[in-house]
């Protein structure tokens, strides 16, 4: 019935791993991780690391929790999979729904379940379409991002990734995806202060919208209340409420990505909380389930729901989703998790440890490499650079970040190296000052190796 079996080859390169220099993982091999308990994790050569990163941002309530592991175990049992489509449904589902709109800002009353922030940003951007063809207004298609922003890599969702690496080779962006500048203080084009950098960006926002035809033409804006994977770039207090307020008067929707800031991340339950924004929609992944299993959501205002049922013909279903769409599985991990979030105060902890983790990291500026140190809650990194004084990045071809997250790993430390050689900083939102201590002392050991062999070139 089988095939014959065929002789066991590497599997370095039958694994092909994401954002992940291929070469690199063929001539040295994956770090191979087996397993974990609270903030650490253990690599197959037995090494013990603490867990800077959080897996990929996601893993909030650490790792080993045995609720989680129960709620999973016993839907298992009960109900592993039910169809989402045709109307079918299944209890764990409507009961996450149903705590996702209570939780979530009040603008946003439905949701749509996906596996996982890439899909969720991809329904989001075809719901977004959907929806102004739907209500008459098909011209409506160009979408705005930003400059370092993240949102996923689907085949749309990269395009309005704004993210260089995530466009080469790929045709990306498509036509109707643009950009404006990030907020990015330390290497600012709007100026250093918060009202230039605030007024910057909306004048920006406006100037773009009108580029591309008006609130005819355009559909939607698109940011992060924090950029992640563009190098953990806070934005302004009052930018967020100010980039909302914008949009409602260009007439265009706003759209929150919540996928990595979500479920206390920030010291918040969500960060658009800090500046009580109602966003038109938003997207979730991540610490929805803790990385304990694949899931995702969209969430939307009430106006674009009732779009979906009240302006299609009745014969015509909302052709979109998944096999895995609302899993009863995820779901049972997902109310678990919240659960937890809430039991142990987990957003709290985020803001006090994180101002630990942020003054630490503040400290390490006495080496000279340390550029810029900026975070919110238990999002953090450092910007390494050539020059404090001038700014000057180092020669790409160095590979200094890099070089630094190796030296880490070999200090007993996971962090993530972006690029322009940011060290990020995300670990699980169980993590303590003692853990956050420890951290900084590796990451310290890893900055001053990383030196020191490059001297030695």
């Amino acid at each position: 019935m089988f095939k014959a079996l065929r002789p066991r080859q590497n599997a370095t390169n039958q694994f092909i791993h994401p954002f992940t220099q291929l070469a690199d993982v063929e001539d040295d091999g994956p770090n191979v991780i087996v397993s974990g308990k609270g903030v650490t994790v253990t690599d197959r050569d037995g090494r013990e690391l603490l867990d800077g990163f959080a897996g990929l941002w996601c893993v909030n309530i650490g790792y080993g929790r045995s609720e989680l592991i129960e709620a999973a175990q016993q839907q298992m049992s009960k109900l592993p999979y039910a169809s989402s489509f045709f109307g079918f449904a299944n209890e764990p589902a409507l009961q996450l729904a149903e705590e996702l709109v209570r939780l979530t800002p009040e603008s946003l009353q439905h949701v749509f379940f996906t596996l996982g922030g890439s899909d969720a940003i991809d329904t989001t951007l075809k719901t977004i379409r959907y929806f102004f063809n739907i209500t008459g207004r098909p011209d409506k298609k160009h979408v705005i991002g930003l400059e370092r922003g993240y949102h996923g890599v689907s085949s749309t969702g990269a395009g309005l990734t704004g993210l260089s690496g995530c466009h080469r080779f790929f045709d990306l962006p498509l036509p109707n995806q643009h950009h404006i500048p990030s907020h990015y203080r330390y290497r600012s084009s709007y100026g250093v202060t918060d009202a230039a950098i605030i007024s910057g960006s909306v004048a920006a926002l406006e100037t773009k919208v009108a580029e591309l035809g008006g609130s005819e033409k355009v559909a939607a804006f698109f940011c992060e209340p924090v950029q992640g994977s563009g190098g953990v770039i806070v934005p302004p207090d009052g930018w967020l409420a100010a980039m909302r307020i914008a949009c409602a008067k260009l007439n265009i929707l706003f759209v929150i990505d919540e996928v990595i800031t979500g479920f206390g991340r920030t010291g918040q339950l969500f960060a658009c909380d800090w500046e009580h924004v109602e966003p038109d929609l938003m997207t979730i992944a991540k610490g929805l389930t803790s990385g304990y299993s694949p899931m995702g959501a969209v969430l939307m205002s009430d106006e674009i729901y009732r779009a979906l049922v009240d302006k299609v013909p009745r014969e015509l279903p909302f052709a979109n989703g998944f096999t895995y769409t609302g899993h009863p599985v995820s779901a049972a991990v997902a109310l678990a998790c919240l659960e937890i979030y809430e039991r142990e105060r987990l957003p709290e902890n985020s803001k006090v440890v994180g101002a630990h983790l942020l003054k630490g990291l503040d400290a390490l500026r006495e080496h000279r490499w340390i550029g810029d140190v900026r975070g919110k809650g238990l999002l953090a990194a450092v910007e390494l650079v050539a020059n404090q004084e001038s700014r000057e990045p180092f020669d790409p071809r160095l590979n200094v970040g890099q070089l630094v997250r190796k030296k880490a790993y070999e200090n007993g430390l996971i962090v993530r190296a972006f690029s322009d050689n940011v060290i990020g900083l995300a670990p699980p939102l169980i993590v303590g000052e003692a853990d956050i201590d420890r951290m900084l002392d590796r990451l310290a050991r890893a900055i001053h190796s990383a030196e020191a062999e490059l001297h030695e070139i």
